[in-house]
């Protein structure tokens, strides 16, 4: 049920949200800033009440037409005096940004007309539009068509998006927060939350917001305001979270630059410190020709490289360009990592799944890792420095300042290396994390999603994973998350020792980052594999064909009555399972007349839920086969969904296989492909009877498969 919001509720929040200008971070506002909020407290509350809903608005522009609000005693007469007070003003005071924000692409197309043609223009982007738009407005005035009287501008949205910017850290979040946080549609934490300034000075979170608001608007910038913005005196910068801005910013104006003055474009990008402006800035300048500059930069960063990531890129781009290596680190790793399997084609989907399935049916165990294993491990085991001893500067924020800023380990290394001195064995380290999960468990971190499986796989690492490993990883994450947060190998097994696989499909490409996880998990002492995965036909790989009935057609209501399964391994039958199911209501006549089954026949049959973990065991790891498969996929899905329970299976239509396999015929429903193809039916409309004949048509489609595969190899 939907909470209501009290009256006057949006300017209470407000008000909570300017308290925190009042603590660490009164100092850092700009004076634009420190006068809007000193103005604001001067309204009364009719009028803060309106500034407050026009500050909710997504944009800086408002019509004020549809501006009535029940808490504001006549508004409109409190928009009037706004207005002569500064804090309204006419369209001609707003940005392009927010007229694109409140126009479609039609409606800007519209106006555009009144100009003239518009051909070739609806392909162009919503930003060219908009820059179009504003030349032809600057030039002409505003179309006539466009009613400019029941628009205002915001004209302290400038500062309001600076105490945003400010209060969030980030551009793009907005008033509505608050709002989704006390519906509970956001889950927030205020337990780690101590009156901590985002930025270093005044002169800094001014820099920051400089590049920030730039970053903003720099899509709806057209080629002079760029070329203008590359002259600009760019401000210095203190802090880590200042310069993240800097290197934003500098690495965007640098690519638009490109296409437009490419000296002026590389100009820009030599000055970010991100590592994708610097990988940027030695591609560009290497096809130029500026070996030799660019042969000293790579020297410069091997000797002192600022990330793992940017290391890797240097140590290959060197090796290539001036060792003359003739092949990259990704295909070195491809080729020296290398593992292949041939898995069933069924498996396409969810490939990561197939592969264990295999490895299962092998007697070797396995389990899905990816980034969660290691960002899951890594916070469990370092929870108390980064939501106790560290901090969030608001309950909004997700990520600890030192995980933001990278420094984690420059600033918490004592308490680190004492903990991880304490956990010297896998028994220590895995109470360790028990404990944290107990204690914790739900709370919102910007890590890991909480689940009842999480601890399998670490439990997994701990017993056949070697401690020094395992030290040594966490450590490295430490040290440098922002190159270990991600990319990490899909899948870790236990095959006489433990071994991480990456599992790449035919057409997958190995990321860099990747590449780089796999050379920490190597350095650390773990082995490592890039599985790669070729599709066959797999005799190994189980299918089990399934036909329900039920009480009707839409699964959101209706219930199985009866449900029939048949296994099959290598196109032979090896078990199957019937039964009648209780569907817990009354079963239509029709449907009687149609399967035979009655009220009577499934009122002291089983219900579902005693049936369900006999269903889940005989489909594991198997391809779930119906015909038209989504019927009966999406019954039992629900019905597995009603106990709070997953089911995810790969899946097959033996329609569709029957169509690519047998084209041109008349019909392709269950009674017509039996007769047509002198299949026995004992009783249509019974759930196992219809499960041997799709069985059936799954084989005659591997038959035909396998002619086709014999055919093309003679």
């Amino acid at each position: 049920m939907r909470k209501d919001l009290p009256p006057r509720y949006y300017l209470t929040h407000f008000h909570e949200f300017l308290s925190f200008f009042e603590g660490a971070s009164a100092t850092l506002l700009s004076d634009e800033a420190a006068s809007f909020i000193e103005r604001f407290k001067a309204l009364d509350d009719d009028k803060q009440c309106t500034i407050v809903r026009a500050a909710n608005r997504k944009y800086a522009i408002i019509d004020r037409t549809q501006f009535n609000y029940a808490e504001i005693n006549t508004p409109q007469a409190q928009i009037n005096s706004l207005i002569e007070s500064g804090w309204f003003g006419d369209l001609t005071n707003a940005s392009f940004n927010d007229i694109a924000g409140v126009l479609t692409k039609d409606a800007i197309l519209t106006l555009l007309a009144d100009y003239g043609s518009t051909q070739g223009l609806s392909s162009q982007t919503k930003p060219k539009l908009v820059t179009l738009l504003g030349n032809e407005i600057r030039a002409n005035g505003w179309p006539s068509r466009f009613s400019i009287d029941n628009y205002l501008v915001c004209l302290f949205n400038d500062a309001l998006r600076f105490l945003l910017f400010l209060y969030f850290g980030n551009t793009k979040s907005r008033l509505n927060q608050f709002s989704m946080r006390d519906l509970g549609v956001m889950r927030t934490r205020s337990d780690s939350v101590t009156d901590v300034a985002r930025f270093e000075s005044k002169s800094d979170t001014e820099a920051a917001w400089f590049y920030a608001n730039h970053y903003t608007q720099i899509p709806f910038y057209h080629t002079e305001t760029l070329l203008n913005l590359a002259d600009s005196d760019f401000p210095s910068t203190e802090g880590v979270s200042a310069g993240f801005y800097k290197d934003q910013l500098l690495y965007a104006l640098g690519l638009k630059l490109l296409d437009e003055d490419k000296q002026k474009g590389l100009n820009i990008l030599r000055l970010a410190d991100s590592d994708k402006g610097k990988e940027k800035w030695i591609r560009e300048s290497y096809k130029l020709g500026s070996v030799d500059e660019v042969k000293s930069e790579l020297e410069y960063i091997i000797d002192n490289p600022q990330s793992d990531t940017l290391l890797a890129f240097a140590e290959d781009f060197y090796a290539r360009k001036y060792n003359k290596k003739r092949t990259s680190t990704v295909t070195d790793m491809l080729r020296n990592a290398s593992r292949e399997l041939s898995i069933d084609v069924s498996q396409n989907q969810q490939v990561e799944r197939g592969v264990l399935a295999h490895y299962a049916r092998h007697g070797i165990e396995g389990w899905r890792t990816e980034n969660r294993l290691w960002r899951s491990l890594f916070g469990l085991t370092f929870w108390t420095q980064l939501y106790e001893e560290d901090t969030l500067v608001t309950e909004f924020d997700r990520r600890p300042l030192s995980l933001k800023q990278n420094n984690f380990y420059a600033k918490f290394e004592t308490s680190i290396e004492a903990l991880l001195s304490s956990l010297d064995t896998p028994e220590k380290l895995l109470f360790h994390i028990q404990k944290m999960a107990t204690q914790h468990y739900g709370k919102v971190n910007s890590l890991f999603m909480w689940s009842s499986r999480l601890l399998a796989p670490i439990e997994a690492l701990l017993h056949h994973g070697e401690l020094q490993s395992i030290h040594s990883l966490l450590r490295m994450m430490c040290k440098d998350f922002e190159s270990l947060r991600d990319g990490f190998p899909d899948i870790m097994v236990y095959d006489n020792g433990l071994r991480f696989e990456e599992i790449k499909a035919p057409g997958d490409q190995l990321r860099r980052n990747q590449l780089v996880s796999i050379q920490r998990l190597q350095q650390a002492g773990f082995e490592v594999a890039v599985t790669t995965v070729s599709w066959v036909r797999d005799p190994e790989q189980p299918y089990v064909v399934v036909d329900i009935e039920t009480t009707g057609g839409n699964n959101s209501y209706n219930r199985i009555t009866e449900i029939g399964m048949v296994k099959l391994i290598a196109g032979e039958e090896v078990a199957r399972y019937q039964t009648l199911l209780n569907p817990q209501r009354r079963i239509p006549s029709n449907i009687t007349r149609l399967t035979g089954i009655s009220d009577e026949m499934v009122k002291d049959a089983p219900l579902f839920s005693e049936v369900a973990e006999d269903i889940a065991e005989f489909t594991q790891d198997a391809v779930f086969v119906a015909h038209n498969v989504n019927f009966d996929y999406g019954f039992i899905k629900q019905e597995f969904a009603r106990l709070e329970q997953s089911f995810r299976r790969p899946k097959m239509c033996t329609v569709r296989e029957m169509r690519r396999t047998h084209p041109g015929l008349p019909s392709y429903s269950l009674a017509n492909l039996t007769k047509h193809f002198y299949i026995s039916m004992e009783r249509h409309h019974r759930a196992l009877s219809d499960a041997k004949a799709a069985a059936e048509l799954l084989k005659l489609a591997f038959e035909k498969d396998d002619e086709v595969n014999d055919l093309a190899s003679e």
